[in-house]
């Protein structure tokens, strides 16, 4: 089918830039593939693992929200953060994941439950992108 363009970009930096065969990610409606040619669409991102795939190269990432756009050549995707497995703290999100269980089942009202049960899907998401079971290669990353 050919390669497109994939551009992820956060407040930071230019995350990655350049041209992959398929990208999955979860969309708030629930996972979603691009591969050249896919029909223009702009939609909401969910928190979860983004897979990045290049030939024989995979390679995932955290993505934290944030919005998608596709138009057939390319897919950017915009969001407050993003992260690869490499810069993540492994027992720092587990911490966190521990700190937002007990705030989950301490929260005095829906306020403090949203907050704590998104600290501890963030935390979630890092856990399991930092020890994904399947990284086949490495893509070349901008920064």
């Amino acid at each position: 089918m050919g390669t497109f363009r994939l551009r992820l970009v956060s407040p930071m930096r230019l995350m990655y830039d350049g041209d992959v065969d398929m990208v999955i990610m979860r969309a708030k409606e629930g996972d979603i593939a691009f591969m050249s040619g896919h029909i223009p669409l702009t939609t909401a991102l969910g928190y979860g693992i983004m897979k990045i795939i290049k030939g024989e190269e995979t390679r995932e990432a955290s993505v934290f929200g944030g919005f998608v756009e596709a138009n057939g050549k390319s897919v950017t995707v915009l969001s407050d953060m993003l992260e690869w497995p490499d810069e993540i703290d492994i027992k720092r999100a587990e911490r966190a994941r521990e700190r937002a269980e007990r705030a989950m089942q301490e929260a005095k009202d829906q306020v403090e439950y949203r907050r704590a049960e998104l600290a501890f899907r963030r935390a979630t998401v890092r856990i399991e992108v930092s020890t994904y079971p399947i990284i086949k290669g490495r893509l070349t990353e901008s920064s």
